[in-house]
């Protein structure tokens, strides 16, 4: 009986735990199911982008694109509509002859603009020379840099076999170099020439090619950003478009890259709102060329020759010339000021902010959705496009080297009388990175050579830098803190610029005057949260105004130094029929005048037109429409304090419909 009685027990137990085990399966079921549909507005989106830290916030309420002020904001720029890229020659253009010169192999250093800068030039000189180009090497991506094996050095960013197919019509390109000349190369017997950006065509006809007809081969180290000058004869036309070709056709990321990229891109429209991608352009080398801030890398700089000038600048003189980066409050305060809401999705590309993520800090009190590259995807990703890596061990710290023990022993026989007091402690290694990166110039002249995991890093930047210039490609708008690089040429951002200029003249794209904004902004410095009428009405028509008159700026600032930044009109066409009319509300001459002033006159081929057409047909009732704004919101910061329906807004919707009203007929008179 006892033993039936405990086996009865067991069993109660048994069931008790079953049932225990049924009722908390429920119970997390229950939890997972109430988490996911009791969230409102906030948790009605594809479940692919809930992984990932951004949880977008919207109000409910979406403007259509019928809309006046999601014309305004997200809408095409009505008079660059009939501007097409046409990258294809013009004319007599022989296709690559089978016996060439010889072979030019380019070693190119630098960051991601100035890398895509130098192929694009390295392409035009074989053309130029008839030479065999030999694959560029990447010196920041090679196998000595720790990167994974698997790739090799070009490879590591761009997709070989679609560069050497898409330009079987322009050059001869191969992926090494022949078994007898990599034997010179290693002993340093092949003829090599360092050129900078500003090499004319002239100077490879007079002093490259009679070497490279000598030796049946030059290396070309390429460390400028460039090695032909952006601007080319007109008789050389032809070699610009084939810049663009190289550019924008078959420079390709590798398929890794291209698929993250491109998913990356699709979690940032899910929730179906259009986004604005912001470059912030604030770079530690570009502050001190600019004397932003930062003496101890200016002092570098000067010594070097690569600043010319005073090591003590006025930051606040040059900040006010429009020289320094604008800050990512001031864009926020544009943006807000312009008619973008609290919720809009900003999209913040670049590795680096100096100063760190503290200067964000404004932005995303101003904007719910600021997002970057690791807010959309996983550390397994990021991963996945480096490849297979070894493990390396690498403590930060560079060890003094041990004394000898003949020194240890002398100075214990010479020190002083016994007993002698303990030694202070030895003192702590200091390593610059982690000290902030001047911890160096006090020590020495030259920056330490930098250890293979920052090496590393430096080749998975260039792979960070190619999925935000594919987002940025494909963002609604595009607004640059800055433009410029530590070597005062154009950058990241003029490179996205131009491209988006070539293939979508008409999106939208912000090309601040600097210094007009910063003496905007200087009015109400004591107070940019409470800007009145005037100061928006006034930022409003800053803003539509450069989206048009930037560009003729652009032309004569960046294009002397980048064509890539502006490769219009060499690589652009206009659709026939254009001229005659205009596309919104201003008169055919401004229309016609802002075509003159870009220099684009070539027609665009029939298809291309009869393409177009078709798709403009469907926009005649909007073109009637114009940006006409009578009904916009765009209260200036209403969420700036977290409350979603009055949130201390100082313009009513009637005030504000109004001011548009007036702003649209001055552009129509202008």
């Amino acid at each position: 009986m006892k033993g039936e009685g405990k086996m009865v027990f067991k069993s109660k137990l048994k069931w008790v735990g079953l049932v225990g085990l049924v009722l908390s399966a429920f119970s997390l079921f229950t939890h997972f199911l109430l988490a996911r549909y009791t969230d409102g507005g906030f948790s009605d989106y594809p479940s692919a982008i809930t992984i990932f830290s951004w949880r977008p916030v919207f109000e409910d309420v979406h403007l259509s694109i019928a809309n006046p002020l999601y014309r305004r904001l997200w809408g095409p720029v009505r008079r660059l509509e009939s501007l097409h890229p046409l990258p294809n020659p013009r004319g007599g253009y022989a296709v690559p002859v089978l016996q060439t010169t010889g072979f030019i192999f380019v070693r190119i250093r630098g960051g991601f603009h100035e890398i895509r800068n130098s192929i694009c030039d390295a392409v035009v000189i074989a053309r130029l020379l008839n030479a065999t180009l030999v694959i560029p090497e990447i010196q920041s991506t090679t196998s000595s840099k720790g990167i994974s094996s698997e790739f090799k050095s070009f490879a590591y960013l761009y997709n070989e076999d679609q560069f050497i197919a898409a330009l079987a019509k322009d050059v001869s390109i191969i992926k090494t170099l022949p078994k007898n000349l990599k034997g010179a190369r290693r002993k340093k017997e092949i003829p090599s020439f360092k050129l900078p950006s500003s090499a004319s065509p002239f100077f490879y006809l007079r002093h490259v090619l009679p070497v490279l007809n000598k030796h049946s081969v030059v290396e070309v180290v390429v460390s400028d950003g460039g090695c032909l000058q952006a601007i080319l004869p007109p008789n050389l036309e032809e070699y610009q478009r084939l810049r663009c070709r190289v550019a924008f056709h078959a420079l390709r990321f590798r398929q890794e890259v291209q698929e993250l990229a491109t998913r990356t891109l699709n979690r940032l429209r899910a929730p179906g709102r259009p986004f604005i991608a912001y470059d912030p352009g604030m770079t530690r080398d570009a502050l001190a060329y600019f004397g932003c801030a930062e003496l101890f890398q200016r002092s570098w700089m000067i010594k070097r020759g690569i600043v010319k000038g005073n090591l003590t600048v006025d930051s606040t003189e040059q900040r006010r010339n429009g020289s320094c980066p604008l800050m990512p409050e001031e864009i926020g305060i544009l943006l807000r000021a312009y008619g973008y809401s609290w919720d809009t999705v900003i999209y913040v590309s670049g590795g680096e902010v100096f100063g760190g993520q503290k200067k964000l800090i404004p932005l995303h009190a101003m904007f719910e959705n600021v997002v970057d590259r690791t807010s959309l995807t996983t550390a397994w990703e990021l991963n996945n496009i480096y490849g297979r890596e070894t493990s390396l061990i690498d403590t930060y710290l560079r060890d003094t080297p041990p004394d000898k023990e003949e020194m240890k022993l002398e100075a214990w026989k010479t020190v002083g009388p016994r007993p002698r007091p303990l030694p202070p402690p030895p003192a702590r290694p200091k390593y610059y990175n982690s000290e902030g990166w001047w911890g160096w110039v006090a020590e020495s002249d030259n920056e330490p050579e930098s250890t293979v995991m920052e090496l590393r890093t430096n080749a998975h930047k260039l792979l960070w830098e190619a999925i935000d210039y594919a987002i940025c490609l494909g963002a609604d708008v595009f607004i640059p803190g800055f433009d410029r690089d530590g070597k005062g040429r154009p950058s990241f951002a003029s490179l996205v610029m131009g491209h988006r200029l070539y293939q979508s003249a008409a999106a939208k794209t912000y090309r601040l005057d600097r210094k007009e904004v910063v003496k905007h902004l200087e009015e109400i410095r004591d107070h940019l949260y409470q800007a009145n009428h005037t100061w928006i009405t006034s930022i409003r028509r800053h803003l539509r105004k450069n989206l048009l008159d930037g560009l003729t700026e652009e032309s004569s600032r960046s294009k002397p130094l980048s064509f890539l930044s502006f490769p219009i009109p060499e690589c652009s066409c206009l659709r026939s029929g254009s001229t005659g009319k205009s596309v919104d509300g201003s008169s055919p001459s401004a229309h016609l005048h802002l075509l003159a002033a870009l220099g684009v006159t070539h027609p665009c081929p029939a298809w291309m037109d009869n393409d177009v057409s078709s798709h403009l047909r469907g926009k005649e009732n909007e073109e009637d429409l114009d940006e006409d704004d009578s009904t916009s919101s765009g209260l200036f910061f209403e969420h700036i304090n977290g409350n979603h329906e009055d949130g201390g807004a100082e313009l009513s919707s009637k005030d504000e419909g109004q001011m548009e009203d007036q702003e649209e007929l001055e552009n129509g008179d202008r």
